[in-house]
């Protein structure tokens, strides 16, 4: 529990800084799904007893698929996508600042960075600076001289995420929607949810990309375990959610300045808890979104990902004070394609998950995009409104329902453990 009482501080004080069950594994966003040629080739049958060698060979998989993402993105949407320093993906040929003043901006512009937008995103008190790379320089190569000509501000790209689980868009679908307004304690950032039995009259929508909101598969299937009831039971049954979709119809959604600005908007709207079932690298703007976010009495639950145990951290699950969730299988064994994050809090079933895939379908999935909203909901059942001296009580209470696994007590696997063991239709 000590953890726990640091993260009452944590939110205290100021902070800086039809599914294809194994075959899809690591989607693009929704507006790339899917070819085969962008699917994890199918992974090997795994018995009680899994040696070192198949999960060497599932590593390795896990690791070129990761790399076939990327460049595949880079190179289908070059005009619109590059490569950071570290080769993530980004919004071509944009940095984006913070902590940055009028001076800071007419320095940048004296060198060729050009103004693009100044923006305060509500909610959050968050003010973001878009530049434009001068003509003929690197993404990368920018980037490292507006830090340095910027020194007390912080700069990055606009790195992309990526759903933790498979999904795809759904272009003929009509998207659930709300019967009636009032407070959301759940908030989801992802793609756009589909009018399904199991979640209509309970979501509202906003999009942050182009095209958006746009009904996704993945998006569709992450609100079902939030909030479905009826042939489909979420963790949090009949809950009303805010759904902000990041992706819409825009090759390079899903970006941090989306996914900050629907953070704002929940946080404007009072969510409680907010799922996030995305996954990419670190990012200062994010990083501090979810801070901001935090400082406000919401707790974020994020899915670990896909990419395997090897794989770099997964943000944002990885930040302080984030829920980071693993999923299992049917035996309770970590899914060995799962990803890891700096810390893991929980587990909950991510194999065989029985979720709302479109309008009118019902599928099995597989993945830690489905394990995270079965937390989130158990958690928002405890923490209904965003209050900084109920967050110890919640969290402790969504311990105690916790299930051990591995070694006794938590342990970097499982974290505290498995919530919602016999949800997701098991």
């Amino acid at each position: 529990m000590r953890k726990w009482t640091a993260l009452i501080l944590i939110f205290a004080l100021p902070m800086s800084g039809t599914a294809q069950r194994v075959t899809a594994q690591i989607a693009l966003p929704p507006a790339q799904l899917p070819d085969a040629a962008r699917t994890l080739p199918p992974l090997p049958n795994l018995g009680p007893n899994v040696g070192a060698e198949p999960l060497a060979r599932i590593g390795d998989t896990l690791a070129q698929a990761r790399i076939d993402r990327i460049t595949n993105l880079l190179r289908d949407h070059r005009d619109r996508i590059e490569p950071d320093h570290g080769g993530q993906p980004a919004v071509r040929g944009i940095l984006i600042a913070t902590g940055i003043d009028d001076a800071m901006i007419a320095r940048a512009t004296e060198k060729g960075f050009r103004l693009l937008e100044r923006d305060r995103i509500e909610g959050l008190d968050l003010d973001i600076v878009r530049f434009a790379v001068p003509d003929g320089r690197s993404l990368a190569r920018a980037q490292k001289q507006l830090a340095k000509l910027l020194p007390d501000a912080e700069v990055d790209v606009d790195h992309i995420y990526f759903t933790s689980g498979p999904g795809s868009p759904l272009p003929a679908a009509t998207l659930a929607r709300a019967a009636a307004s009032g407070k959301a304690s759940l908030g989801l950032i992802d793609g756009g949810v589909a009018a399904h039995p199991a979640v209509t009259g309970r979501v509202s929508q906003r999009g942050f990309a182009a095209g958006a909101p746009v009904a996704s598969s993945h998006g569709t299937a992450v609100a079902s375990l939030l909030v479905g009831s009826g042939p489909v039971q979420g963790s949090a049954p009949g809950q009303r959610l805010l759904a902000a979709d990041v992706y819409g119809a825009d090759p390079a959604g899903g970006n941090a300045s989306t996914i900050a600005r629907a953070l704002g908007w929940l946080a404007q709207n009072g969510v409680a808890v907010t799922t996030i079932s995305l996954v990419g690298p670190d990012n200062k703007l994010l990083a501090l979104a979810v801070s901001r976010a935090q400082q406000r009495g919401m707790l974020i639950v994020a899915a670990v990902g896909n990419d395997g145990p090897a794989a770099p951290p997964a943000y944002p699950a990885s930040y302080r004070g984030v829920f980071a969730v693993t999923g299992v299988d049917a035996r309770n064994r970590a899914l060995p394609e799962a990803g890891r994050a700096r810390h893991v809090d929980f587990a909950a079933p991510g194999d065989d998950v029985l979720a709302a895939t479109g309008p009118d379908s019902v599928d099995r999935l597989r993945g830690t995009s489905f394990a995270a909203p079965l937390v989130a909901g158990r958690l928002a059942l405890h923490y209904p409104t965003p209050a900084i001296d109920r967050i110890g009580p919640a969290v402790s209470a969504l311990v105690m329902e916790a299930r051990d696994l591995g070694q006794r007590g938590r342990d970097k696997t499982y974290g505290h453990g498995l919530i919602c063991g016999d949800c997701g239709g098991r």
